[in-house]
C-alpha cells in the first residue's frame, strides 16, 4: 500500500512503544524507513522490542525509559532526542492505562492511576514536543490513540473515558491553535485489536473474540489495518488533514454505542474475581519495571 522509504529522514517518537499497539505502529514506521524512538516505563521491555524490530526491519530504534506522568522527565527525554538526533517529525501518543471497575468502587488512587498517564502524561509529551517545533519553526504531526468512547462514553471505564475524551478535545483545539505552524494533530479510535495488556485488564476472564457477534463486520481488527491508518495519518501526502479522530472498529460503535454495557450483569462476586485477575497482571508488570 505504501512506497518503500516513505518515512526516510523522518524521526518519530512512540510512547508506550514497547508493547501492544505502540509496538505495532513503531514496527510499521521502521519498515517504511523512519528513525524510531520508543518510550515506556519498562526499560528491559523497550530494549527487547528495539532489538526485535531492528532484527526484522533493520533501521534504527532508540529507547527511553520514562514515566510520562513526570513532566520534568518527559521534557528531559524530548530534549535528549533533539540534542542527539535533531527535531522529531512525528509523535504517537499511545501510552495509556485502563482497567474495568464499577465506578462506585474506584479510589482516588485508582482514578489517578489512569488519569495521570492518559490525560496528564499525554499532554506533557505533546506540549514538550510541540513547543519545540514552534520555537524552531518546524512542522510536525501528532497522532493520539483514543477510543470510540470519546463519542459515547462508557460505563466501568470512567477514568479512561474521561481522559480519552479530553485528548479528543486537545486534538481539535491544538489543530486550530498550532495549524499556522504547520503542526497537525489527529487521532485514531480503534475497536477490538487484542493485545495482552488490554485483554488482561478489560476482559480478564474472556476473549475479545466474544465481541465479534455485535460488530457489523463480524470480526476483530487486524494489526496491519491499524498500522496502515497510522502510516497514512503520519505521511506527508495528507498535510491538509488535521483535527480529526478516525474510528477503525468495523462499524462497532455505530451499531452498538457504548462499550462494556454487558458488564451490568456481573455480581459482586464476579467483580471480586475480576479485581484479583487484574491485580495479578499489575503485579506482574510492576515486577518487570524493577527487573
Amino acid at each position: 500500500m505504501f512506497e518503500e522509504g516513505l518515512f526516510k529522514d523522518k524521526r518519530i517518537l512512540v510512547t508506550g512503544g514497547g508493547t501492544g499497539l505502540g509496538k505495532e505502529i513503531a514496527a510499521k514506521y521502521l519498515e517504511l524507513g523512519a528513525q524510531v524512538w520508543i518510550a515506556g516505563r519498562r526499560g528491559q521491555v523497550l530494549e527487547q522490542t528495539a532489538k526485535e524490530l531492528m532484527g526484522v526491519h533493520g533501521g534504527t530504534v532508540r529507547t527511553h525509559a520514562v514515566d510520562i506522568r513526570d513532566a520534568q522527565a518527559v521534557d528531559a527525554m524530548v530534549q535528549r532526542i533533539w540534542d542527539e538526533a535533531g527535531p522529531l517529525t512525528g509523535l504517537v501518543n499511545n501510552a495509556a492505562g485502563n482497567f474495568i471497575s464499577p465506578t462506585k468502587d474506584l479510589t482516588p488512587n485508582g482514578f489517578n492511576a489512569i488519569a495521570n498517564i492518559v490525560f496528564h502524561g499525554t499532554f506533557y509529551v505533546t506540549h514538550a514536543v510541540g513547543r519545540r517545533w514552534i520555537a524552531g519553526g518546524h512542522k510536525g504531526s501528532v497522532i493520539s490513540i483514543l477510543v470510540t468512547w470519546v463519542w459515547t462514553g462508557s460505563p466501568y471505564v470512567v477514568p479512561s473515558a474521561m481522559s480519552k475524551a479530553a485528548l479528543n478535545v486537545m486534538t481539535k483545539s491544538l489543530a486550530v491553535e498550532w495549524g499556522r505552524h504547520g503542526i497537525r494533530l489527529n487521532a485514531i479510535a480503534p475497536g477490538p485489536f487484542p493485545t495482552e495488556g488490554a485483554s488482561k485488564r478489560l476482559r480478564p476472564d474472556g476473549s475479545f473474540e466474544d465481541a465479534t457477534k455485535t460488530i457489523p463486520m463480524r470480526r476483530i481488527g487486524q494489526m496491519p489495518e491499524l498500522q496502515n491508518l497510522a502510516a497514512f495519518l503520519m505521511a506527508d501526502g495528507c498535510d491538509y488533514l488535521t483535527g480529526e479522530t478516525i474510528a477503525i472498529d468495523g462499524g462497532g460503535y455505530l451499531a452498538n454505542g457504548a462499550s462494556f454495557t454487558e458488564l451490568d450483569k456481573l455480581s459482586d462476586a464476579d467483580w471480586q474475581r475480576m479485581r484479583e485477575l487484574i491485580k495479578a497482571q499489575n503485579d506482574k508488570d510492576r515486577a518487570g519495571r524493577t527487573a
